[in-house]
């Protein structure tokens, strides 16, 4: 049964879940262009599966930006599969790298892209630097928990950026969730105390809070972010419970380097990685979970509030081979009606 077959039985009959898959596919819709017509010319032009196919193989997906080690490590699992599996057509392959990917990504974990949440009041950091969507993924997450019935309350913690706090109002009132501020130039660490007092006196579900993405002093987003941290966490004990590291997957490698930058700073628990229906690259994903081992929580796959979808790697790899794999579903097809 190959990949994408599997993946339909999965969720078939399940609206939603059909609806994000279709999301991953119109999402990913610029890395699949370059992607799949590279792997489709691959195919064409090798017939049987030979040290040539995968050094070509290869190279397509290290241009995809998908990694160096992941790209090794698939190599080495492709090599070992396709001659367990004694494939010998190339038109076969496409189904078992599918496979292999999400294999890597998960790494027995089935649970690692799930938000964590407390009994009671759950906090959720965002940090990343300035222009990489923090606050619309900030505002598109709270009216994601808003549907799912939570009750949320926003932090404006970027009392640095020109600008930042009014955004995220503006934002807190498209989505329709209070903001606690203060005036620009404020301590964060005030903003956040103000906030947790203000969650617990209303009884909220979940608190998020923003804050100041500079890097240029990363001495002083380091002490601003320990500072926050402890403000927090002597009001809820082991809080925060997330810190999201908002990453624009438009920047390829730089945002590898952002994010160990963050990881130094702070104990990033999982990846918002925004833009990914803006990039050729998609790829991305699955170097940040092999290079940092942090999860992609969500991915960005549109402009719309409801285009920030948790991250699927079954998804997320079907969004990348859609049309070889629904090619390959519909040999399968034929193949069983004779």
């Amino acid at each position: 049964m190959s990949f994408f077959k599997k993946l339909k039985d999965k969720f078939s009959g399940n609206q939603e879940a059909e609806e994000s898959t279709e999301k991953y596919k119109e999402g990913l819709t610029k890395t699949r262009t370059g992607f799949t017509s590279k792997i489709n010319d691959l195919v064409a032009k090798y017939r049987k599966v030979d040290e040539d196919f995968f050094e070509e193989l290869e190279e397509i997906l290290l241009q995809a930006d998908v990694g160096f080690e992941t790209v090794m490590e698939l190599m080495d699992q492709l090599r070992f599969e396709v001659q367990r599996k004694n494939v010998k057509d190339t038109s076969n392959v496409q189904s078992v790298i599918s496979e292999k990917l999400v294999e890597i990504y998960q790494s027995g974990e089935e649970e690692i892209n799930e938000l964590k949440f407390a009994d009671d009041l759950t906090v959720i950091l965002f940090v990343g630097v300035n222009g990489v969507g923090k606050t619309t993924s900030i505002a598109k997450l709270a009216h994601r928990l808003k549907n799912e019935g939570k009750t949320v309350l926003l932090a404006a913690g970027d009392t640095f950026r020109a600008g930042a706090i009014e955004q995220l109002d503006i934002w807190g009132q498209r989505v329709g969730v209070d903001v606690i501020k203060q005036s620009e130039g404020s301590d964060p660490a005030a903003v956040m105390y103000d906030a947790v007092r203000a969650a617990k006196s209303r009884g909220v579900d979940v608190l998020i809070c923003d804050t100041a993405g500079r890097l240029q002093n990363k001495v002083n987003l380091m002490n601003e972010l320990e500072k926050v941290h402890r403000v927090i966490a002597r009001e809820i004990p082991g809080a925060p419970h997330e810190v999201l590291l908002a990453l624009d997957a438009t920047t390829g490698q730089n945002a590898l380097i952002q994010a160990q930058t963050f990881k130094e700073v702070t104990d990033v628990t999982g990846i918002v990685l925004t833009k990914l229906d803006g990039t050729a690259k998609g790829g991305i994903v699955l170097a940040i979970r092999s290079k940092l081992k942090i999860p992609v929580k969500f991915v960005g796959l549109g402009e719309q509030m409801d285009d920030l979808q948790p991250f699927d790697p079954q998804k997320y790899v079907y969004g990348l081979f859609a049309e070889g794999l629904d090619k390959e579903e519909a040999l399968e097809s034929a193949e069983a009606d004779k």
